[in-house]
């Protein structure tokens, strides 16, 4: 992809680019914003990575490769109105937007090759869980390039579009509900007398290390957690306190109500 452009300057599109300069995947002259309101988000852009900034003249939009959406949900349908005129037939769109199916998109954009991506902000460090489905009209070349853009920013799998809303609420959202678990933990430990600090250094390890065992071991999550857990020991009242508050049930109906969101905004939007 010689010319990229992103329409959205938000989270996902700044941690992709810190990610594409963190591997040095593309090179910034090519790359190109354009974003509806926050003028300082784009000069910090163009000020740290040397990207293109797009103001009124949208010209350089007929010349683009390939866009990236990369908006809130609700302002998907504007962004798409204000560039459909410029589009080349054969300009590749990537979308990145939660919820909102290809299909809005095929209406918003015209019948051209697509694709919709669910990464999350870890691609700020390279550590991006992302997957991606394609229409009906992409290309395996177009294929290839846009997944050696994805693996630039952690790992990526291809699924079909509807299993894109579990993802969304499972990898996608899944760093908030990493956060919010630290958050909670790092407050139970400072109310038994470690300072905030020591509590979150030794939680991010844990779960570092922990993590790493997973992908180094073959053994499943189930069997590396009995190998922690010896009989009447710690480990096993502190796992009895979750099973006693519905533990499972609680992260089930987590991943279950950020699904049904992610459906209802594509249902929202198409």
């Amino acid at each position: 992809m010689k010319k990229i452009v992103f329409i959205g300057a938000g989270s996902m599109a700044q941690a992709i680019i810190h990610g594409w300069e963190k591997e040095k995947t593309v090179s910034f002259e090519n790359v190109y914003v354009m974003n509806k309101s926050d003028l300082v988000k784009q000069e910090y852009l163009k000020k740290t990575y040397g990207l293109q900034i797009i103001m009124e003249n949208k010209e350089e939009i007929r010349m683009a490769d390939l866009i990236i959406l990369a908006t809130k949900p609700k302002d998907v349908q504007e962004a798409m109105k204000s560039i459909s005129t410029y589009l080349s037939p054969s300009t590749v769109v990537l979308s990145v937007v939660a919820g909102v199916p290809m299909s809005t998109i095929e209406k918003g954009l015209g019948h051209r090759p697509i694709a919709r991506c669910m990464p999350n902000t870890s691609a700020t460090i390279g550590m991006s869980a992302s997957a991606v489905s394609w229409n009906s009209v992409i290309e395996d070349t177009t294929k290839i390039e846009i997944i050696n853009l994805l693996n630039a920013i952690g790992t990526v799998i291809q699924v079909e579009e509807d299993k894109l809303h579990v993802i969304t609420a499972l990898s996608g959202s899944g760093p908030a509900y990493v956060y919010y678990f630290v958050e909670a933990f790092e407050e139970a430990a400072v109310s038994l007398g470690l300072s905030s600090k020591v509590a979150r250094d030794l939680l991010i390890e844990t779960l570092a290390g922990s993590a790493e065992m997973m992908k180094q071991s073959s053994k499943s999550p189930e069997v590396l957690r009995k190998q922690v857990t010896s009989p009447g020991g710690t480990t096993e009242a502190g796992l009895a306190a979750l099973q006693k508050n519905n533990f499972i049930q609680i992260l089930g109906n987590c991943l279950k109500d950020a699904e049904l969101r992610s459906r209802e905004l594509g249902k929202q939007y198409d």
